[in-house]
């Protein structure tokens, strides 16, 4: 029976209430008692005969009668007024059909929200113009043929000068998210650390990271009477569809969003972007289905990025390592009119400590707009923390591992207890695989630089840890239907989507459990808003923790249904009747009180045609518990010393995130984490022209992404804890916490390669021999005042 309740959830580190309808949930949990078939056991992939054919269609691949290409053209300057448009010659060019300005917008088809091109530019790249042809390149050609006057305005791009007195507004917000700092205080810093007997204060920076998901950002509008079909590459199709039916005041049903497949999009994906509006309002002009992809250049300019961070932190412990305070104060620079993520939920959540304070800010500028990007805020706040941590360790004399042992946590900030928290199993079980037993003392940086000076080959190793967490519990609403079809086999039907983890397997595998099913009789039809029921965006890594659930929920309900009408067919109880692999077995239905087997699809023959639907939704979460997933990671570095690259020889990650559904895309997901923390640490950075704010690498080729050549050796341990109180698949999310620690552990490692500590990402090869020279050069000061010698 449906109800209405309020809820609370983490999402992306931040605390969520809602009222939502649920389903009641009486299924027994799947905890650890549980005897699972199918789930916790490697399958390949549903869905990957179709991705690694070409038969998956993507965004870009639909092809509609009569449809046209869109192009849009983007501001040369970062900060700018556009004093004239001329668009003439691209109009006369043969094959144009429109071309859209600020100017000549159609009032009254956006009916909320705003423009999708800007008179007003506050970032290089921002959309000026759309262009639609009959062919793609005809509006590549449009483009150059527009002639834009524009009055050039000295730009905002660090956050000193956003916030110095007398800045340019860079939106009309200001220059700071809401206004003011998010600030957050427990107990009293300042006399945690007056109470403290060593204290730390250190000041770390992150880069600008670029999401350069494979498949770009793209869109496909076909508007039928007043009935709108958008074909979007999106982490949320029931999402969009609601953005979509809000801005053009249309009736939810009357839009429909598709989504078959999706090549990534790692928090840059949610909701109608302006490429998805000018594709509408230009398909809604036309008549006709407007194409509008963006290329790469567009991807890395104007869809979104990982903010820099400046993180100013102050730690106090007593001599045993206990932890007395920590005191964050955070710089998101979040581009013209971003968001951010939560910097300081690491200091605030990850560690006991009774006195802690994180004031965030959220500085705009002149520069491509942040969004959410693989868990927003955790792995910059992670890198400041864990740095900081082994910083601390050092100067107590204790093992990193150890000081982080001594300050475990069973509670969330706010009190509320964890359901489970594995880290002090992951430390210890990934101490063990790793072979840690403490760390050498690192070596003196100036002997380093001293032996490059005399040309020697040297190559010096390290070891680092760092951990991360995540608030991995899922939510409501979600929801799915299971179909039973006449042939044997079942169809899950969610407004949801896979977007290239392994969700339709992973929720596949639950349905063909909770039934009875083979997996091979298990259809899955997601990435489609018509005629399904409403299911969660892939975001927070809360899509399997939250649609599982509500699938195992439609999958009972439907055997259920098919059981009772076996029942009633054979005259026995429904106890009587068991589901394994398709194949039904009837006790006491055989002459003499034997069983009968006989396969579902011969059953159905049997008795004709059949309307079984089971229909399940997501429980809200419990009230009292907290949930986390967890992630501790070893790394393992070389560095050379005569060019000062940096190799991450090896990486062991130790993961615990509830029950493992599927322990090969589980692994996958891991892996892949671990890269995107290996190049957030080394080589990921999106480069500004210091004075005009141009975007210097938008591409692949100059903005620094891994390739196979740079993956370590990665080793993934994966901790099965089935949380059976939070629902009734005791499945945690994994998406986002594999990315949180990679960066600090390299960061450590280095250190403990070269002595040098790196507080500023990435960490690249020009940095390392500045700072051997630097090391050097110092040396050689002391040295000569010992002589009394003053050097030069």
């Amino acid at each position: 029976m449906p109800r209405i309740v309020k809820t609370q959830y983490e999402y992306e580190g931040r605390i969520r209430e809602q009222i939502t309808v649920v389903e009641e949930d009486d299924l027994p949990r799947w905890g650890e008692e549980a005897q699972l078939r199918l789930v916790g056991r490697p399958q390949p992939r549903v869905d990957g005969e179709a991705r690694v054919t070409g038969a998956a269609r993507y965004t870009a691949d639909i092809d509609l009668p009569g449809m046209l290409f869109a192009k849009v053209l983007r501001s040369p300057h970062a900060r700018a007024r556009v004093r004239r448009i001329d668009t003439s010659k691209a109009e006369a060019l043969p094959g144009v059909r429109l071309v859209l300005t600020a100017d000549n917008l159609p009032p009254g088809i956006l009916k909320k929200g705003p423009a999708p091109l800007v008179k007003e530019v506050r970032f290089f790249g921002e959309e000026v113009a759309l262009v639609v042809a009959d062919e793609e390149e005809t509006a590549y050609d449009a483009l150059r043929l527009i002639d834009v006057d524009y009055e050039v305005l000295p730009p905002v791009l660090t956050w000193e000068e956003a916030l110095a007195e007398g800045a340019p507004r860079v939106t009309e917000q200001g220059n700071v998210e809401g206004g003011q700092p998010v600030i957050k205080t427990y107990g009293d810093v300042e006399r945690g650390l007056a109470e403290a007997d060593v204290v730390i204060e250190r000041t770390y920076t992150t880069q600008v990271e670029l999401h350069n998901a494979l498949e770009p950002h793209g869109t496909v509008a076909l508007w039928e009477g007043d009935r709108l079909t958008v074909w979007e590459s999106t982490q949320s199709v029931s999402g969009v569809r609601k953005g979509l039916a809000q801005a053009y005041g249309l009736p939810d049903e009357d839009v429909r969003v598709i989504c078959e497949y999706m090549g990534g999009g790692f928090g840059a994906k949610f909701g109608p972007h302006r490429h998805t509006h000018l594709a509408v309002i230009a398909a809604r002009i036309l008549g006709r289905p407007v194409r509008l992809v963006l290329d790469r250049r567009d991807e890395d300019l104007a869809t979104g990025n990982r903010p820099a961070t400046v993180q100013k932190l102050r730690i106090g412990a007593k001599r045993d390592g206990t932890l007395t305070a920590i005191d964050l104060v955070s710089y998101q620079i979040q581009g013209a009119g971003g968001t951010g993520g939560a910097v300081g939920g690491p200091a605030r959540d990850q560690y006991r400590c009774p006195n802690v304070r994180t004031v965030e800010y959220g500085v705009y500028t002149n520069a491509g707009p942040s969004t959410s990007f693989r868990a927003p805020g955790y792995p910059e706040g992670a890198f400041a923390l864990e740095s900081a941590l082994d910083e601390l360790a050092q100067e107590l004399g204790l093992d990193p591992l150890e000081l982080r042992r001594r300050n475990f946590t069973d509670r969330r900030r706010d009190g509320k207890r964890y359901a489970q928290n594995s880290f002090l199993e992951a430390y210890e079980v990934g101490a063990k695989a790793f072979g840690w037993s403490g760390r050498p003392q690192p070596p003196d940086p100036a002997e380093l630089w001293r032996r490059r000076e005399r040309g020697e080959p040297l190559v010096v190793r390290g070891v680092g840890v760092a951990a991360g967490m995540w608030g991995s519990a899922g939510w409501p609403p979600a929801y799915a239907w299971v179909q039973l079809h006449h042939d044997g086999t079942a169809t899950v039907t969610s407004a949801t989507q896979d977007i290239g983890t392994g969700t339709k397997t992973a929720l596949a595998m639950v349905a063909a459990e909770e039934l009875g099913y083979r997996l091979d009789d298990i259809r899955m039809r997601f990435g489609d808003t018509v005629m399904a029921p409403w299911g969660t965006g892939s975001g927070g890594s809360g899509t399997t923790s939250s649609m599982a659930p509500a699938v195992r929920a439609a999958a009972a309900d439907a055997r259920r249904q098919l059981l009772q009408l076996v029942a009633d067919y054979f005259g026995v109880s429904p106890e009587q009747v068991e589901l394994r692999d398709g194949v039904l077995r009837v006790q006491g239905a055989a002459e003499g009180g034997g069983a009968v087997e006989r396969r579902v699809a011969e059953f159905f023959r049997d008795i004709g045609p059949i309307n079984i639907v089971g229909r399940g939704g997501r429980a809200p979460n419990p009230a009292d518990l907290a949930a986390i997933s967890i992630a501790v990671h070893f790394a393992e570095v070389s560095v050379d010393v005569q060019t000062g690259r940096v190799a991450v020889e090896r990486i062991l990650a130790v993961h615990e995130s509830g029950r493992v559904i599927n322990p090969l895309t589980m692994t996958a997901q891991i892996e892949g984490g671990v890269l995107f923390g290996v190049g957030f640490a080394l080589t990921e950075e999106r480069r500004l022209d210091p004075r005009r704010g141009w975007v210097l690498n938008p591409d692949l080729e100059n903005y620094k992404i891994l390739t196979v050549k740079d993956a370590p050796r990665i080793e993934t341990i994966v901790l099965d804890r089935p949380d059976d109180q939070l629902n009734n698949s005791a499945v945690k999310g994994i998406g986002e916490p594999p990315v949180i620690p990679p960066a600090a552990a390299i960061a450590n490692a280095v250190h403990n390669a070269t002595g040098l500590r790196f507080r500023d990402l990435p960490i690249t090869p020009e940095k390392v021999l500045a700072a051997l020279a630097a090391a050097g050069r110092a040396a050689g000061g002391r040295a000569a005042e010992k002589e009394g010698v003053r050097p030069r």
